[in-house]
C-alpha cells in the first residue's frame, strides 16, 4: 500500500489565503451596502475656519459628519477641534479639498481666486458650498466684479470645475449659533445652484446644520440674496422668505 501523502503546508496556506480573498471580496460589497443603507455621512472640508465656517462645520459634526476644519494656521484650531470630538479634524486647505465629499468655503471674498488657482485640479468636480461674501473696503476691484456680474457667477468663475451652491452667507455666526433646530418654522437658509446634484446635496446639508433650504434659482439669481439684496440678513422662516423673493410657496 501506498504511503499517506502528507499535506503540504505552502498549498495550504495559499488556499486559506485564496479563501480569505474571496471572502473579503464578497464582505467589502455588503459592507458598503450596508452602510449606504444607514444613511452614511457626508465627508466635509471647511476652507476658512473662522465665525461662520467654524459654526457651521459645528453643527454638522453634532449631526454626525466627519469635518476637516482647514486654515492657513492649522494649529490655531486644535482646541475648536478637540471640543467637537472625534469627528473633527483640523488641518491644510489642501487636506480640507481631499477629505471632502462637499466643501464649505467661507473666506473673505478676496481670496477666493487664488484658492480656485493653487488648488485648480483638486477641486474639480467637487460640491462648493460658497459662503463668502464681497465687501469693497475689504476685497478691493472683485467687489465691483460681483456687483456688474453677481456673485454667483463671480464665484463660479474664480471655482472652475467645482459645483458652486451659493449657501450660508446671509446671516451672522452668532443667528446660526442660536436659531440652528430651532422649534418649526425653522430659520430659512437660501441657495442657489446651476448642477441640479449639488443642489440636492446642499439641501441636505442645510437640513442636518438644522435650518430650511429655500432653493432661489440658478447661480444668476444669487444675486437675490448676496450683500444688499432682498434675500440678505432676512432672519425669517422659508415661508417668509418665498413671500419676500416671490418665490412659489
Amino acid at each position: 500500500m501506498a504511503a499517506r501523502q502528507r499535506p503540504d503546508p505552502r498549498r495550504r496556506s495559499v488556499v486559506v489565503g485564496g479563501t480569505a480573498f474571496a471572502l473579503g471580496a464578497l464582505v467589502r460589497p455588503c459592507a458598503a451596502l450596508a452602510q449606504a443603507n444607514a444613511g452614511a455621512k457626508t465627508p466635509i472640508g471647511v476652507i476658512g475656519s473662522g465665525h461662520i465656517g467654524g459654526t457651521v462645520g459645528g453643527l454638522w459634526v453634532k449631526a454626525g459628519h466627519p469635518v476637516l476644519f482647514s486654515s492657513r494656521h492649522p494649529d490655531e484650531l486644535k482646541d475648536m477641534v478637540e471640543k467637537l470630538g472625534p469627528l473633527a479634524k483640523a488641518g491644510t486647505v489642501a487636506e480640507a479639498i481631499a477629505f471632502g465629499d462637499a466643501l464649505l468655503i467661507a473666506v473673505p471674498y478676496g481670496a477666493l481666486p487664488k484658492i480656485g488657482e493653487a488648488n485648480r485640479d483638486a477641486l474639480k468636480g467637487k460640491v462648493v458650498l460658497d459662503a463668502c461674501n464681497a465687501v469693497a473696503s475689504r476685497d478691493g476691484d472683485i467687489a465691483a466684479e460681483v456687483e456688474r456680474n453677481g456673485i454667483g457667477i463671480t464665484s463660479q468663475k474664480y471655482l472652475p470645475g467645482t459645483h458652486v451652491v451659493r449657501a450660508f452667507n446671509t446671516l451672522s455666526y452668532m443667528i446660526l449659533a442660536r436659531e440652528a433646530h430651532r422649534a418649526d418654522p425653522r430659520l430659512a437658509i437660501p441657495i442657489a445652484g446651476d448642477d441640479a446634484a449639488a443642489v440636492r446635496t446642499a439641501e441636505a446639508l442645510v437640513r442636518d446644520a438644522g435650518f430650511d433650504p429655500v432653493v432661489v434659482g440658478k447661480l444668476a439669481d444669487a444675486s437675490r440674496f448676496q450683500r444688499g439684496g432682498p434675500g440678505y440678513g432676512q432672519n425669517v422662516s422659508a415661508a417668509e422668505l418665498k413671500r419676500t423673493l416671490s418665490l412659489a410657496p
